[in-house]
């Protein structure tokens, strides 16, 4: 399947969650088996082009997409999660959101120090989640050496970010003017 045709599987929600918002679906992606084993084979691609050791996806999309991948590339997954799901003590960071905050944590022992890391995830907007999955990262004494999207929202500036702090950015397809 090529990317064109994969984007036609996401389904686009007008005025959702507010007005003016184009909320781009990926559930139909999913839904569509073959053209979910096609995008999960081209996450892999980038990955594995980035010789990343194991791989990490923000609480909740980002769990069904870098599972995947990381089963596809037989390399260990580890969660981000949102506050309090965690049941140790774990690294966290609060980020801004376009109407107050939010954070993430994750396991500080799921990592070797300076290993490479991959970030994998359904979509980037604006940056932020992505960017403080970088931070935490790091905090981690670990190098997150890419970062893989099934969609990007470029008018958003969140790939752009993402590369400003060092992190390569690939997604597979783009949404301009959302």
């Amino acid at each position: 399947m090529t990317p064109d045709r994969l984007k036609e599987l996401v389904r686009t929600v007008p005025d959702f969650p507010a007005r003016g918002v184009q909320f781009r679906d990926i559930t139909t992606l999913i839904n569509h088996g073959e053209g979910f084993a096609a995008t999960v084979a081209m996450l892999s691609d980038t990955v594995e082009g980035s010789k990343a050791a194991r791989i990490v996806g923000m609480e909740a999309r980002g769990f069904i997409f870098g599972a995947a991948v990381a089963a596809r590339l037989s390399l260990p997954f580890v969660p981000i999660r949102k506050p309090g799901k965690l049941p140790i003590d774990a690294l966290g960071v609060d980020y801004a959101l376009e109407y107050g905050t939010d954070r993430l944590e994750l396991d500080p022992g799921a990592f070797e120090e300076g290993e490479r890391v991959a970030i994998v995830d359904d979509l980037i907007a604006t940056g932020g989640t992505a960017l403080a999955a970088a931070q935490l990262l790091r905090q981690a004494e670990v190098e997150p050496v890419c970062a893989a999207f099934v969609i990007d929202l470029p008018d958003l500036g969140g790939a752009a970010r993402l590369r400003e702090a060092d992190v390569p950015v690939s997604a597979i397809m783009s949404f301009p003017g959302d």
